[in-house]
């Protein structure tokens, strides 16, 4: 697969997702050309049908694989409402990520679906999957294809906190207690809403989600590489803010992509 130019999607309620410098980073690491627009649905004017496929591909039942729903009028204008107010972060609720991909996907215009074009969206919506082992759904940061959809509620719910915080936040409970005392505890060990590293931390999914279209395989084995599929946050942060680079092996794949493409 090659790629002559990729399409980055902002999230606005998200400013830390850092967009433009993001922009600059693909540039830089892949010589692909980026052209960074507006929110997903902003930018293709996304109405009341747009909402209403939306509400139709919400989770209710995380335990069952997916069933379309069909949306009341207030889940409907719940899903609209950002469109007119693009700071809006909603409360967290989970759709089914391959469903909201497919919406995704037929709302791009065909003449910027050429396969040389990638679309890499970020949403703050929280994009899950069903996984057959356990039966059951799971949060996903990224769900890849063309186009990748990155969800950077994803990002801070799906990669698990330190054993040590599930614990005393049990303990917390059982006594009654709120969990400010141990985030407090616990804080620099897991991302949270709206914090400072996202914007380098979204660099390694996006990457995920470049390699996932080249190569079809986005992920690296090395805890010290950016493809790193991190399932604690502990291990997210430092793939991504300690390392912040590729392995040796991906570097020399990426390398060969861009000598390729030149």
């Amino acid at each position: 697969m090659r790629i002559s130019k990729v399409f980055l999607y902002d999230e606005p309620s998200v400013p830390e997702i850092e967009i433009d410098n993001l922009a600059k980073f693909i540039i830089e690491k892949t010589g692909f050309e980026v052209q960074v627009r507006k929110s997903f649905f902003d930018f293709f004017n996304a109405g009341q049908e747009v909402a209403h496929k939306l509400a139709s591909v919400r989770i209710f039942n995380p335990y069952i694989p997916f069933e379309k729903h069909e949306p009341t009028s207030e889940e409907v204008s719940f899903e609209e409402e950002p469109f007119a107010n693009r700071s809006i972060l909603n409360n967290i609720i989970l759709y089914d990520g391959f469903e909201l991909q497919n919406i995704v996907r037929n709302i791009i215009t065909d003449s910027e679906l050429a396969s040389d074009m990638f679309h890499l969206v970020f949403t703050a919506r929280l994009t899950c999957t069903y996984d057959c082992d356990d039966y059951r759904y799971h949060g996903r940061a990224v769900i890849c294809s063309n186009p990748s959809i990155i969800s950077t509620t994803g990002i801070i719910e799906a990669p698990a906190k330190p054993r040590e915080y599930y614990l005393a936040s049990y303990e917390n409970i059982t006594r009654g207690l709120n969990l400010d005392s141990i985030k407090n505890q616990f804080r620099g060990r897991f991302l949270e809403f709206h914090d400072k590293n996202l914007g380098r931390v979204v660099r390694g999914y996006a990457l995920q989600a470049i390699f996932y279209y080249l190569t079809s395989k986005p992920f690296c084995e090395s805890k010290d590489c950016m493809l790193y599929n991190a399932r604690w946050q502990e291990e997210l942060l430092h793939s991504q803010i300690e390392i912040s680079n590729l392995c040796e092996n991906h570097q020399k794949i990426l390398y060969e992509f861009r000598q390729k493409s030149e």
